[in-house]
């Protein structure tokens, strides 16, 4: 299996992800962030990603600091799970509604880290996590991963359902994306003859 493991510790969080892409959708999160724990489910349920994440952070702040170390680690270890990407199929695109919510996510396992990110989220919060921090979460999942991401949102209203939907369609296009293709025969998915974050 394709696995990832990091340990990040810094003085504001102590981060340990594991991340498995050919796993079963398991999802044994305790980051302190519930909403943040609820949104990593939905990774690894629609991702079918086998995924582990332990934190404590200084949420007595904010969660600020924690949700950025997590989609740090989480961005690593899949850099780590992808290894050199041979035979994958590289490019992820998958439309996700959630009721009256629509979100669009089209990813490229590049190398190259770029963010685009179109989502307007009504209210600030959702029970306690400030809004703010779901594009945080996926720049730094971007910066670490060297992952091309667009996020953009088509319709919806009530904010629990945009960032879900946002949630599950990165889930089903990364899916797309890490799973092999059998037509390529083992082959690098580029033209350059290398994908790598450097």
């Amino acid at each position: 299996p394709r696995i990832g493991k990091v340990s990040r510790v810094t003085k504001e969080t102590s981060v340990d992800v594991r991340l498995n892409l050919d796993g079963t959708g398991i999802c044994k999160c305790d980051t302190g962030i519930p909403f943040l724990d609820h949104m990593l489910d939905q990774l690894a349920s629609h991702g079918l990603l086998d995924v582990e994440v332990t934190a404590k952070g200084d949420i007595h702040i904010d969660d600020h600091h924690t949700n950025e170390d997590i989609g740090l680690a989480v961005g690593t270890a899949l850099l780590q799970a992808l290894g050199d990407r041979k035979g994958i199929y590289r490019f992820g695109d998958f439309n996700a509604p959630l009721d009256e919510a629509l979100v669009h996510v089209v990813l490229d396992l590049s190398g190259r880290p770029y963010l685009g990110y179109e989502v307007i989220i009504p209210t600030q919060r959702v029970g306690t996590y400030d809004t703010q921090l779901v594009e945080h979460f996926f720049q730094s999942v971007v910066n670490t991963s060297g992952m091309t991401l667009h996020i953009r949102q088509l319709a919806g209203k009530n904010s629990h359902h945009i960032i879900e939907a946002t949630f599950k369609a990165f889930a089903r296009a990364l899916r797309q994306a890490i799973e092999y293709d059998l037509r390529r025969k083992g082959t690098i998915p580029s033209s350059k003859g290398v994908l790598s974050r450097a």
